[in-house]
């Protein structure tokens, strides 16, 4: 080997120790002092042994014989590669134009309709002419004060006039109860929640690598069904009571709550109480257009003697009320990422939650079963002992502790329609003679009866009866009579489901059920609808097609209250 080549190993050997540990200027001085203690053919022979090129050499050279101090940064200001923004100065405003928050952008753009990922945008613009990486994409963004944003809810849709009116009618009535030591509670149901070994959102602590194990779907099972915790919060003990149920969430279930909580917090926290206060949401099972919420609700009057008022936040504000924050929020923190794997679980979990302010909530599981299709007739709502208030009577009203005449619930006969419905049997809309239509009820009504004892068969084999189940108890919401009538004005004069709830005073969602059974049962006996050319559109086509057709109406349709 000769000197120059041993000389070129040696310092190669020393450059692949050392280069690791230094940074680009302070490889560049150092190369350039090997070459210019070396002299003459130093800059080739160091070039070579450092992989660089000789120019590179020939710069640290310069910069140790300028005599210039020490700069205390690898690069002089300026140095180093451009930014891709300032090479291309329209990149800047081409990222812009995509992400407008208005979406004023190219309407040929394919990203109008996908996800603005950073690798999306980065990918469009690329197409476009601006080569561009995902990560200079979102570096660009953050410096356009742009960050990764999830959908807030704040949109309430239309405001009633007298949302802020009814706001301070409820605080009014609030503190007038607080002031004599009556009771205030606020009453919802939380989300139901399907019991197993499914997924929970949020996390929790746990040895690394070992998550719990939950199923891949979240298909209800039948067997453990689900839980319908129906809250109770009282303002001011600031305590809670959940009553967890298992079946359906009806305006007896939230009554059966409340009565729940009287017996066994209420009345021993308020001895001298003569009121009760209840604020809750707009809809659902305590909603104001319930009735079998007021009538529950006159019963419970009766049995603690309290005057019950109801005050309901307008529609589109259940955000507002005070169980949703002091009560719910807290449960949801307190079983985030555990998954609710039995009743006793989600009873123990909600029953353990507590807040530093000193919230505390008892919870307990409410096994009964409570029927649907509950309906009040008029007669029994006039007899409630119910007085609405001045402001907003629909929002507002008391519920007198006094006993009222029992109007009897006895259900109509299952196989005629309902006393108000039954003007719709005239031929000219249901397309059959008397006789005929006589003998189609009798025929749904044996098919009915075989239907509706299978699936009660298969309900006892895991859950109890209904009380009431054999035909008697509570009235059906829809005789027999009224599902076929609702079915053939959908199917055979094109009546809309939505108009038909209407025209019944159901939910459409009821409709839509029972027009489904009635099909099955009309498959059953053969039975086949033939529509007609009239298309009734709104129930003014209805009244008009009634009067041509000389049938005699009601003259006004009454609707919940």
């Amino acid at each position: 080997m000769s000197a120059l080549e041993g000389e070129h190993a040696s310092l190669a050997a020393k450059f692949e120790v050392i280069f690791p540990h230094l940074d680009e200027r302070q490889r560049r001085l150092l190369i350039g002092a090997e070459a210019r203690s070396i002299g003459h053919g130093g800059i080739r022979l160091v070039a070579r042994a450092a992989g660089v090129r000789e120019a590179t050499v020939s710069l640290g050279v310069s910069e140790l014989d300028s005599g210039e101090p020490p700069l205390g940064r690898t690069r002089r200001p300026g140095g180093g590669r451009k930014r891709v923004v300032d090479l291309n100065p329209a990149l800047r405003s081409a990222l812009l134009e995509l992400v407008e928050p208005d979406m004023r952008g190219d309407p040929m753009s394919p990203l109008r309709w996908t996800t603005k990922s950073t690798r999306n945008l980065a990918d469009e613009l690329t197409g476009r002419g601006h080569r561009i990486s995902a990560d200079t994409v979102g570096d660009l963004l953050r410096e356009e004060g742009f960050s990764l944003q999830g959908n807030a809810k704040t949109i309430e849709g239309r405001q009633h006039p007298d949302r802020d009116g009814q706001f301070r009618y409820i605080n009014e009535r609030a503190k007038s109860h607080q002031d004599t030591g009556d009771p205030v509670i606020s009453v919802d149901t939380k989300k139901k929640e399907i019991v197993g070994p499914y997924k929970n959102g949020g996390r929790e602590w746990r040895p690394e690598g070992e998550p719990l194990q939950v199923s891949t779907h979240d298909f209800p099972d039948k067997e453990l069904g689900k839980a319908v915790p129906y809250g109770i919060y009282d303002l001011a003990a600031n305590t809670g009571w959940v009553n967890v149920g298992t079946d359906h969430d009806t305006a007896a279930f939230a009554v059966e709550s409340i009565r729940r909580w009287w017996h066994g917090a209420g009345r021993a926290g308020y001895p001298q109480a003569t009121r009760l206060l209840i604020t809750a949401d707009a809809g659902g099972s305590n909603g104001y257009r319930t009735r079998a919420w007021k009538a529950e609700l006159a019963a419970l009057a009766v049995e603690t003697g309290l005057h019950v008022t109801v005050c309901h936040f307008p529609p589109g504000t259940s955000k507002w009320n005070r169980i949703e924050h002091r009560l719910f929020s807290h449960i949801t923190m307190n079983w985030r990422g555990r998954p609710l794997t039995s009743h006793e679980v989600i009873v123990n979990s909600i029953a353990a939650t507590t807040t530093r302010t000193g919230l505390t909530v008892h919870a307990e599981l409410d096994t009964d079963t409570y029927a649907t299709g509950v309906r009040i007739a008029d007669g029994q709502m006039d007899a409630l002992p119910l007085n609405r208030h001045d402001w907003h009577g629909d929002w507002n009203y008391t519920l007198r502790p006094e006993e009222y005449a029992q109007v009897s619930a006895e259900p109509d006969p299952f196989d005629q329609p309902s006393p108000d419905l039954a003007w719709l049997c005239h031929p000219a809309l249901t397309g059959l003679p008397p006789a005929e239509w006589d003998g189609l009820i009798a025929t749904l009504t044996t098919f009915h009866e075989s239907q509706r004892e299978a699936e009660l068969d298969n309900r006892r084999g895991h859950r109890p009866r209904v009380k009431g189940d054999g035909g008697t108890g509570r009235r059906p919401i829809l005789t027999l009579a009224d599902r076929l009538l609702a079915t053939l004005l959908h199917y055979r004069l094109a009546m809309p489901q939505v108009t038909v709830a209407t025209l019944f005073n159901v939910h459409p969602g009821t409709i839509n059920r029972r027009i489904r059974d009635i099909r099955q049962l009309l498959d059953a006996a053969g039975h086949a609808i033939q529509p007609t050319e009239n298309r009734l559109v709104t129930l003014d086509d209805l009244y008009s097609l009634a009067s041509t057709a000389g049938m005699t109406r009601p003259s006004e349709i009454k609707t919940a209250s």
